[in-house]
This record gives C-alpha cells, sequence and structure tokens, in this order.
C-alpha cells in the first residue's frame, strides 16, 4: 500500500508540473534581484576607462609587439617579441579581442540605445567613442566588422559580420566623426562625471573628433591626397586642439581593475616587463645625438629599474638595448660595444631602463596628444594644405614645446625652458631641405607617441619616417621586414569563416607583410 501511494503522489505531481504554464517555468530562471536596465551612461565610463585599463592588451599589442616593432623598446627575453617579428596568435589578437569584446559592445549599444533628440550629447560622445576605436582597429587590421560590429542583440544577421573593406571603413569613421560633431550642443543633456575624459564639455568633445578626423585625413594622405586635404581642411577649420589643456587622455587614479593604467600594471606586473623591456639603441641614440632633453624622461638611467641605489642618471652614460638580440646574442653584442670583455659580467643592468615615473598605476593614458595635431599641422602645412594659419615650422615647434607638457602629466620634473629652446633651435627646421623637413616631422611624432606605440606604427607606416634597419633574426615570418599589419584571431576563420574568406580573397593574405587600403609607403 505505501508503495501505490507514493506512486500516486508522484503521478499528480508530474501531471501538475507539466500542467503548469512554460512561461511560469521560465520565470523560475530569472533572477528578480538582477537589474533589468542599465543607464546607457554608466556604459559610456566602462567603456572609456576599458581604452587604456586592460594590462594584458597593453603587455601583447602595445608594449611587447608595437613599441619593439618600430624600435622604441627592445626585449632580449623568450617572448615571442614584436622586434623580431614573431607571429603570436594570442599578442597579434589582443587588441581585436579587446576592443571588439568590451569597449565597442558597448558603445555601440549605447549609439543605439539612446535617442539623439532628447540625449544628443551622451549620443554624440559615444558615436565619437565607438568611431576612434574602430579607427585604431582598422589601422592595425585592415578590412573589419564596422556597420554590424557589436551589434550581435541587435538581430541573428548580425552574429557573422561581414568585413567592410578598409576604404568603407574610412568613410564610415569621416562620416560618424562629423554626426557626432553635428549633434553635439551646448543646450543638450549634461553627461557629467560619466564622460571620465572630458566630463560632459561639449566644446572639449568638439576639439576632440575634429583631431581625429585630422588624424584619420592624414592617414589617406598618400592613397588620396585630395580626398585627405578635404578632410584636413574640414578638421582644422572646425577646431581641433590648440593647447595641451585639449588633449584626451584617461585620468587613471591607484586603485585596480578598470581605475588603473593598464601600461603601468603591464611593466610592474612582478616587477618583470619594466626589467626586461627597455628603451632601444636606435631611440636612446637618436635622442643622444640630437642632445634632446627627453632623454631622461624616458630613461630613468643604467641599472636596476628597481633600485635606485644602482642607477645612472648622467645622460652621456645612456645605452639603448639594440633590437634583434636574445638572451645568448646579446653578450657578443655587449662585448663588441666595449660594455664588458668577460661573458661572466653580462647583465641586462648594462642598459638603460624605462623611466619608472611613466609607469605609475595612476599615470594617463593617451587617446592623443596636442603635440601629434600640431606635427599633422606641419605636415599639412609643408603639403601646401590650408591649416588655418602658421608654417610648418610653427607647427613642428609647438609640437615640440608640446611634448614636455604632455610628460608633465606623469609627475616627471620640469624641463628647464632654457634646454628646451636650445633644443628646438639646434634642430635648425628652417634650414632643412623638404624632404629633411618631413623626416624631422616624422621623427618627432615617432617619439612624442612613445608610450602609445600601436599609433606610432601607423603613422611609421605611413610616413616610412624614422628610417629603421629591419631585422633578419632567425625563423621571423616576415623574411625579415616590418610588419604591416597584425593578424586576425585565428578563431575568426573558424567562427566567421565565410566573411573572413571573402575580406582574404580581396585584402590579401592574412599574413604580417600584407599591406592594407591606405599603406601605400
Amino acid at each position: 500500500m505505501n508503495g501505490r501511494l507514493l506512486i500516486a503522489i508522484l503521478v499528480v505531481f508530474v501531471v501538475s508540473i507539466t500542467a503548469c504554464d512554460n512561461d511560469d517555468l521560465v520565470a523560475l530562471n530569472v533572477d528578480q534581484n538582477s537589474p533589468t536596465e542599465m543607464d546607457p551612461s554608466f556604459l559610456l565610463a566602462r567603456s572609456q576607462l576599458q581604452f587604456g585599463a586592460s594590462n594584458g592588451q597593453q603587455i601583447r599589442s602595445n608594449l611587447i609587439y608595437a613599441s619593439s616593432m618600430i624600435q622604441q623598446n627592445a626585449d632580449v627575453s623568450a617572448f615571442p617579441q614584436g622586434d623580431k617579428y614573431f607571429f603570436n596568435n594570442g599578442y597579434s589578437s589582443s587588441l581585436w579581442g579587446h576592443l571588439y569584446g568590451q569597449s565597442i559592445k558597448e558603445l555601440t549599444f549605447v549609439v543605439d540605445n539612446v535617442d539623439p533628440a532628447t540625449d544628443p550629447n551622451l549620443y554624440a560622445i559615444a558615436l565619437a567613442n565607438r568611431t576612434y576605436a574602430l579607427h585604431v582597429l582598422t589601422d592595425m587590421y585592415g578590412d573589419l566588422p564596422y556597420e554590424q560590429a557589436g551589434r550581435g542583440l541587435a538581430g541573428e544577421e548580425n552574429w557573422f559580420p561581414a568585413y567592410d573593406a578598409q576604404q568603407d571603413v574610412y568613410g564610415y569613421i569621416v562620416r560618424d566623426l562629423r554626426e557626432a560633431r553635428s549633434t553635439l550642443t551646448a543646450a543638450g543633456d549634461d553627461v557629467g562625471a560619466q564622460d571620465v575624459i572630458y566630463q560632459g564639455d561639449v566644446a572639449a568633445w568638439g576639439k576632440f573628433i575634429n583631431s581625429i578626423l585630422l588624424r584619420a585625413g592624414m592617414r589617406l594622405s598618400n592613397v588620396d591626397p585630395t580626398l585627405a586635404q578635404q578632410i584636413v581642411e574640414d578638421a582644422v577649420a572646425n577646431g581641433v586642439f590648440e593647447s595641451n589643456e585639449d588633449e584626451a587622455w584617461i585620468d587613471h587614479i591607484q586603485g585596480q581593475g578598470l581605475n588603473t593604467n593598464g601600461t603601468s600594471h603591464a611593466l610592474r606586473q612582478g616587477e618583470t616587463y619594466a626589467n626586461e623591456l627597455r628603451p632601444s639603441r636606435v631611440f636612446v641614440d637618436w635622442m643622444q645625438d640630437n642632445d634632446d632633453p627627453r632623454l631622461m624622461i624616458i630613461t630613468g638611467g643604467t641599472g636596476d629599474p628597481f633600485d635606485a641605489s644602482t642607477w645612472n642618471t648622467d645622460p652621456a652614460a645612456q645605452i639603448g638595448l639594440p633590437n634583434g638580440f636574445d638572451d645568448n646574442t646579446i653578450l657578443d653584442d655587449a662585448i663588441d660595444q666595449g660594455l664588458i670583455t668577460d661573458p661572466n659580467d653580462y647583465s641586462l643592468n648594462l642598459y638603460s631602463f624605462i623611466n619608472p615615473q611613466l609607469f605609475d598605476m595612476d599615470d594617463p593614458h593617451y587617446l592623443i596628444r596636442y603635440a601629434e595635431v600640431e606635427f599633422m599641422l606641419a605636415e599639412a602645412a609643408l603639403n601646401g594644405w590650408n591649416v588655418g594659419g602658421g608654417s610648418a615650422q610653427d607647427h613642428f615647434e609647438a609640437g615640440i614645446r608640446a611634448t614636455f607638457g604632455s610628460w608633465a602629466r606623469y609627475g616627471v620634473p620640469e624641463t628647464d625652458g632654457a634646454a628646451i629652446d636650445a633644443y628646438v633651435a639646434g634642430l635648425d627646421f628652417a634650414s632643412a631641405s623638404a624632404d629633411d623637413q618631413y623626416r624631422m616631422i616624422g621623427e618627432q611624432y615617432w617619439a612624442a607617441t612613445y608610450m602609445t606605440s600601436e599609433e606610432s606604427w601607423a603613422n611609421w607606416r605611413r610616413t616610412g619616417f624614422p628610417v629603421l634597419t629591419e631585422i633578419d633574426y632567425p625563423g621571423n615570418v616576415t623574411n625579415g621586414t616590418i610588419p604591416r599589419r597584425w593578424r586576425y584571431p585565428e578563431n575568426e576563420a573558424i567562427i566567421n569563416g565565410d566573411n573572413y574568406r571573402a575580406m582574404v580573397a580581396r585584402q590579401g593574405p592574412d599574413l604580417f607583410d600584407t599591406s592594407f587600403w591606405w599603406d601605400v609607403n
């Protein structure tokens, strides 16, 4: 009887469950304590912080890859270093995964869910940030998903996004920057503290948008100079950066997670990377040859970067680490350079280290500097384009002076004004040939963008300056040529295979040495 009763009870229980409304069953899985909506302005702040807060992305793409590819830094460790042109999928795909997986996804949500009629400034700022992120990505990879990027939740047609040709991507970049610019209004909503870059300052955002538009225009100077001139002159006419106060940076703080500077976190991670990644011989020699006052801003001296008692801070004693060497071959170089006579005396501390003041956890992460704008204006003026006044020399010299103001935000000692004057005068830009003036502008841009080396690399590919010596290290994947782009994540060929293959058919093989549309130098 007990067994039959139990069976009867179970039958009634099962029947009662199957009779329930399916919606009620689904509702059981809904967490009633979790929010179902989010203020889009919160996503804006988070997405902006993500630009510079990922230590994993910064160490892989910005430092190990870009900074050594462009010979600002060097590394002799066992990592797949950029200056030896090794491929590592995790490094090559780091920026792609970081920006698509976080900032672009969140910014796209804001753009698609904010009404520009009621919240014009939140919409415009989010659109400007989304465009900035995609601009950075296309300059690293080439063709990429733009129109469908970050819109997977909007519909299954976006689950496998098509790659837009880079020429079209640049058209979208210009279109979206201009839309953001025209949407901004002083009479609109106050984004305030949820904007961690300009705290909702509409005028500042206008200058940022035009400065990024200027950068986009200059990227096209070799592939479509007529269009480039139109974009540049439009940006200038509407107002680009005019001083260091206009610069765009993430103002990080001491703390954890998104609050801290990702580059600093990466360099201080176990004190490993700051010890092994050192200013390159190319960069140090260039600064010494030009009596550049930034030498002792970029480097803190020779010795152990974490033991001040070992430091030699004499500018004449600074020695850059050469690119293209490993732990074994560097011994021969150190002997050849007269640094040691016995291999047993070798130490990495023979070479200058990155100034520790440049990687405090609360240091700024720059999106674009005023100095960059001035150097672009100098080049545009040299091209004969209308930059609203000022000669190429005026803008060139203003750019150099601006770099010292940018470094001041890292807490380094203020550079003596007389030393800056002497440096600028010594370069004698006015007496140089036009070819040398282009070279000098390119070299100064390279120096000014130290610590944001992805931009250094992008501008180098466009201008060819500074002139670098390529490295044919055994096992490299480019036949000894400096990479022209990064490879896409390997899983793109599997997950988004049809669109990936269509992109390869249009752009060319997915290799480091395949140039993309604007890279024709």
